[in-house]
Order: structure tokens, then C-alpha cells, then sequence
């Protein structure tokens, strides 16, 4: 556990990553504050048009943020992480895609399986991963999890994280493999899944890494002994 500092401002695409987020912070990263913006309509829109259809209101919404205060931003949706991510230089504080801390795990694996219940979300996470690694690509193949966001929609979590655990442990396995859970809905299925693979969610890590982002912009501002 380690005591944080600063102000984070979270965009989130569903309203079910609050009390994630939430307990993540409480469990890990005392001290520091969470501000919590909720656009379902962003995925909506990017689902239909493409992520750079949502663009200007993606930014639109971070600059808010940082002008109430935020010390540094992170996005938790996969399919808009990337047009996020780029606002950083126009802002002037860190903005963070929930999934690079992850894609960066993953890069060290020989092969990566990339499991998405939304086929949207495929491509960026597949390209985040290929830039993580580098020249050295890994072997990346893909699985979406048929009917399983429509469960998600339906509010039937239960039936929605299920479907992903049965996907994921029905997936072929080789050697080296290192399995990337894509959308940060999916991080909780971990706990129903039998196999003994590794399996990699984003929560965790990208709210370290912007936990950390927000703590080092907040530091120097910060009274001594405040």
C-alpha cells in the first residue's frame, strides 16, 4: 500500500467502474482523491462512427477536468484510451489510458490472447500491445466473447463476467502465453476462471501508474508538512 497524493480525474464510459476504481483506491492508493466523469454516450458514439468521432467531446470533457482540479486524468474505457491519451501536450498534465500499463505487461509474453467483449475495443488494444512491444512483436490473437455486452447492458453482471471466465478458460493455450483481459469491465472474472495461465486486467495497474502521474504533478506543490 502506498499513501498517494493528488487529485485524479477518471472518464469512464459505464457507470459500473466507480465502485471499482473506488475500492482499488481505498485498497492501494490511500490519500488519493478520485473524480469520477461519466459519458456512456462517448462508447455509443464510438461504436457507431469510430473512436475520432467522439474526439472533440473526449477533450472537451478532459479540459473540464483539469480545470476543476485535476492533477492528472485517467481514461478506463479501451476504445477511446488512445484519443485520450493525446491530450496530454494541450492539457499540460498527464493523461493516462487505463490499458498501457497493461499492454506493457503483456508485451513481455511470446504470445498474447487478447479476449474483448466488444469487437471495437479489439483493434486499439491490439495496437497498443504492438507498440508496447516493439520490434519485437508478439504472436497476438483474439477472441470476442459472443452476446457477452449485451449481458453487460442488460445490468446482468453475474452472467456477463461468467461468459468472459468460460471464454477465457476455453481459449487454446500454448506455452508463454499471457492472456489480456481488453475492456477494464472484465477485470472481476479473474476470480471465476479455472484455469493457471496468467491472466492480466487493467484496473490495477493503470491506476497505479496514474495514481503515480497525479502524486508527482501534486508533490511540488504541496506546503511542507501539509
Amino acid at each position: 500500500m502506498v499513501t498517494s497524493t493528488g487529485t485524479l480525474a477518471l472518464l469512464h464510459t459505464s457507470p459500473v467502474h466507480v465502485p471499482v476504481f473506488d475500492g482499488l483506491r481505498d485498497r492501494h492508493h490511500p490519500g488519493l482523491v478520485l473524480r469520477h466523469l461519466v459519458d456512456e454516450e462517448l462508447l455509443v458514439r464510438a461504436r457507431e462512427a469510430g473512436p475520432e468521432a467522439v474526439a472533440g467531446a473526449v477533450a472537451a470533457a478532459l479540459a473540464a477536468a483539469v480545470a476543476d482540479g485535476a492533477d492528472a486524468v485517467l481514461c478506463t474505457c479501451s476504445t477511446i484510451g488512445g484519443i485520450a491519451e493525446r491530450q496530454a501536450g494541450v492539457l499540460g498534465v498527464p493523461v493516462l489510458r487505463v490499458d498501457r500499463p497493461m499492454a506493457a505487461e503483456a508485451a513481455r509474453y511470446r504470445r498474447i490472447v487478447v479476449v474483448a467483449a466488444l469487437r471495437s475495443t479489439l483493434e486499439p488494444t491490439v495496437a497498443l500491445i504492438a507498440e508496447e512491444s516493439g520490434p519485437e512483436t508478439s504472436f497476438i490473437s483474439t477472441v470476442v466473447v459472443e452476446g457477452a455486452w449485451e449481458l453487460f447492458e442488460a445490468g446482468d453482471r453475474d452472467g456477463y463476467l461468467d461468459a468472459v471466465a468460460a471464454a477465457v478458460d476455453g481459449a487454446p493455450q500454448a506455452e508463454g502465453s499471457v492472456v489480456v483481459l481488453a475492456q477494464a469491465s472484465m477485470a472481476d472474472a479473474v476470480d471465476r476462471m479455472t484455469g493457471s495461465r496468467p491472466v492480466l486486467a487493467s484496473p490495477r495497474l493503470g491506476l497505479a501508474a496514474a495514481a503515480a502521474a497525479a502524486g508527482a504533478v501534486s508533490g511540488p506543490h504541496r506546503a511542507v508538512g501539509g
